[in-house]
């Protein structure tokens, strides 16, 4: 079998260093490509398309990790948000006290979703306006 054709490695090795992080006493942080389709994060603490959430069990809530995406409650200056953040986001998942953890690479599986968030953002660009116009 090829590899486009098996499922995504990402989510089980994202889960296998949260747990691993976690069972050291430290707390995981994810670094979150948010120009990818389907992240909802709030925009005032995105800076260059990357946002580095914490997702320590003490720190979300209703945190639901699936091979799809994970998805949490959390408050950003004190105001509860709804986060969602697609596998195909996470870059990096680390350990915020001593930076051990582990770099996505690009997976094949993932190229449809990343292309939606191009073909998106090119959609939302303001179009250019024609300084020219009729008369009659």
């Amino acid at each position: 079998m090829e590899l486009e054709q098996m499922t995504p490695r990402r989510p089980y090795i994202f889960r296998a260093f949260y747990d691993w992080i976690l069972d050291n006493d430290l707390t995981p942080y994810i670094v979150v490509n948010t120009s990818v389709y389907g992240v909802l994060v709030p925009q005032e603490f995105i800076q260059n398309n990357q946002i580095v959430l914490n997702i320590a069990p003490q720190s979300v809530g209703q945190y639901l990790s699936t091979n799809e995406q994970i998805e949490f409650n959390a408050r950003f200056s004190g105001v509860p948000q709804h986060i969602v953040v697609p596998m195909a986001a996470i870059e990096a998942i680390y350990a915020r006290e001593n930076g051990v953890g582990m770099g996505f690479e690009n997976e094949p599986q993932y190229h449809a979703q990343r292309e939606a968030s191009t073909q998106q953002s090119e959609q939302s660009k303001p179009k250019p306006t024609n300084p020219f116009r009729v008369v009659k």
